[in-house]
């Protein structure tokens, strides 16, 4: 038996790995070309958002290769929100640092990305939990939100950024809490139960 399992555990060198190690690999080149930019140059502005979107796209392509492939691994789970926070961090304290975002609001998202990486790490013995779906939605509004602000708008639609990012920073709460809930009542019912909401 213990050798059918380990027949049938893919390797965590697969391409689907390869894409979300990419994608931490394009965070300081992403930071590179909001610093060039400044926030006040046109093109590297776009250039900082095209890269950002590029390496955001990549969590969604590892994920469907993962699944559809058979690929997914402990790896995979771990480093994907990982790369996901690496991504999400560099962002929000750029945008801050350069005054288009409250810090307040950078502080949050920081507090909550940090704190659910290191519970993550803290119960990887009993099992990987994977994101929830809601997970995967507050991921979405935080790009779309911070796309919006890397991205040169007239004001008038520059104006609906802070509006998105109201609503990505709400959801990354309320997710928050709930992985928090969800790690807590996978302990009670045991390491055996836990490794089985991966």
């Amino acid at each position: 038996m213990p050798h059918s399992e380990n027949v049938t555990q893919p390797s965590p060198y697969n391409i689907a790995n390869v894409v979300t190690v990419g994608r931490i690999l394009l965070v300081p080149v992403f930071a590179a070309c909001v610093v060039v930019s400044g926030m006040d140059h046109l093109w590297w502005q776009v250039a900082a958002c095209l890269v950002f979107l590029i390496a955001s796209v990549t969590d969604f392509i590892d994920g469907w290769l993962a699944r559809s492939r058979g690929l997914v691994t402990a790896f995979g789970k771990l480093a994907d929100p990982i790369a996901d926070k690496a991504l999400i961090g560099t962002a929000v304290v750029l945008l801050s640092f350069y005054g288009l975002l409250p810090w307040w609001v950078t502080i949050v998202i920081l507090l909550r990305e940090v704190g659910i990486t290191l519970l993550r790490l803290a119960v990887i013995r009993r099992g990987v939990i994977a994101a929830s779906h809601g997970g995967k939605v507050k991921t979405v509004l935080q790009i779309t939100a911070i796309a919006w602000y890397l991205w040169p708008w007239p004001e008038p639609i520059a104006a609906l950024g802070p509006w998105i990012m109201a609503a990505a920073v709400l959801l990354t709460v309320v997710t928050g809490i709930e992985y928090v809930v969800r790690v807590w009542a996978a302990g009670r019912k045991g390491p055996s139960n836990a490794a089985s909401t991966t």
